[in-house]
């Protein structure tokens, strides 16, 4: 049985269901181990936390009941113990999902296929009198007040700590009608901000607008930072692991150019001898060169798997290597405050990152944005496998100049930062290709063509 996804158990809730959650629950769930649980606001969610909770406490489990929290903030209260976050993201409001962290991590790969093995095997409940408890366990203000000192902390004074980090500096959040905004503008006035909330009432059909926050879903929020006198808007998905940002014209701002500012910051901020930034195969190179440029270095991993890629390079790491950032587009890791994505921390990162370089144009300016394309080709899932084999020898020999990895895909570096992926998708029939380029288009033809006649010859 597979149920695990790249984040989770996620789909339509006609296939997420009570029963589902409460067979997963009796899965996870061991006498003597504790878990919180929240939601976000998706509908469905009351009626899946109240399985998950059964679930786990008929297998013995003890669980606190944190209700809705963003994401973040459940993660926050696993550390320590374990967790499940009811949550589809930013799916449609028609989807749910289960999450689970263990020490405000999520479950590895080990992890997720031992609960999938226990489904399929069935396990029972525990003796009636061995039933877990439950409890309820208020954790948001804590959590804003943690996310609160770390950023005064990380991105301001030490030891000032008078909440005037973001002082004069005017921030618009779109909440989406998601948890989000039971944090993310508490945390930004707390800092000093002048804060304007929208979609800020937690709805779980997202009547405001579609959840996942794109360039397409933004227009209303960037008509109304445009007709504004805004410093800064920030944008969240349902459950506030994803961070947009915008500039004060309502631009939204390419995430990896915000992924290398963040990065670097960390990078040259660090007291380690090797600090290192976590990233995927499909971010851009322009993190490479801010990262390398404030003295670290830049690892990737699988989409999907940041967390793995943090532990991987902590494992060969030697004494000084510190693994100070980790984030694929739109979500990041803040090491330094915990183990998980955390769109909360995102924004009031940036927002300080922001007030200390005056504003957006400023923190732009040593990024190098070349022209960026993504693009899906025609493939059966049945001819991915030979296709991609394929490719991992017709790639390097149409461009021999090229530095070639194929850990995770085939993806070429060449000498001027330029750059192209070319990965299976894991859920549509399609290979992907990225790129980026001075010239673009050129680099994605060229590929496309390799990439189309590998396909032919596999099918």
């Amino acid at each position: 049985m597979t149920l695990f996804g790249t984040a989770g158990i996620r789909g339509p809730v006609t296939e997420i269901t009570p029963a589902l959650a409460l067979t997963v629950g009796q899965a996870a769930g061991e006498p003597g181990e504790t878990f919180v649980v929240g939601r976000d606001g998706r509908q469905t969610g009351p009626a899946l936390a109240a399985a998950m909770e059964a679930g786990l406490e008929s297998a013995g489990a003890d669980v606190f009941r944190l209700g809705r929290v963003p994401t973040p903030a459940l993660a926050f209260a696993a550390r320590g113990r374990k967790g499940v976050m009811v949550t589809a993201s930013h799916n449609p409001p028609a989807d749910n999902g289960l999450k689970f962290f263990v020490d405000g991590v999520e479950y590895d790969r080990d992890a997720e296929r031992e609960i999938e093995k226990r489904v399929t095997d069935d396990v029972a409940s525990v003796p009636w009198n061995e039933w877990g408890r439950s409890d309820r366990l208020e954790v948001l203000e804590t959590y804003r007040d943690a996310v609160v000192d770390y950023v005064e902390t990380t991105f301001g004074d030490a030891d000032a700590h008078s909440h005037d980090l973001l002082s004069g500096l005017s921030i618009a959040v779109d909440c989406g009608n998601g948890v989000g905004a039971l944090a993310t503008p508490q945390v930004l006035e707390r800092l000093g901000a002048t804060v304007v909330a929208v979609n800020a009432n937690v709805d779980g059909y997202f009547p405001a607008r579609e959840s996942k926050p794109t360039p397409e879903t933004l227009t209303e929020f960037t008509d109304f930072l445009a007709a504004g006198s805004f410093d800064l808007g920030l944008a969240h998905d349902g459950d506030a692991d994803r961070l947009v940002v915008l500039g004060p014209d309502g631009e939204v701002i390419h995430e990896d150019t915000i992924l290398a500012v963040v990065a670097a910051h960390y990078a040259g901020d660090s007291d380690a001898d090797d600090p290192v930034v976590v990233t995927t195969p499909n971010a851009s190179a322009r993190i490479d060169e801010r990262v390398r440029a404030a003295g670290g270095r830049v690892e990737r991993v699988r989409l999907g798997a940041l967390h793995e890629g943090i532990a991987r390079e902590r494992a060969r790491g030697a004494e000084g290597t510190a693994v100070v950032f980790a984030a694929e587009p739109w979500k990041h890791i803040h090491t330094g405050f915990g183990g998980w994505i955390d769109g909360v921390v995102s924004a009031a990162a940036v927002a300080a990152l922001v007030a200390d370089a005056g504003d957006t144009d400023a923190l732009r300016e040593p990024i190098t944005e070349r022209p960026y394309r993504k693009v899906s080709v025609d493939c059966p899932d049945s001819a991915k496998t030979v296709a991609m084999a394929d490719l991992e020898t017709d790639l390097p020999d149409a461009f021999p100049d090229a530095t070639v990895n194929t850990d995770y895909g085939v993806r070429l570096e060449f000498a001027d930062a330029s750059w192209t992926l070319v990965r299976p998708s894991g859920t549509e029939p399609y290979i992907r290709i990225y790129a980026e380029s001075d010239e673009v288009d050129a680099l994605v033809d060229d590929t496309r063509h390799v990439v189309e006649t590998a396909i032919d010859d596999a099918e």
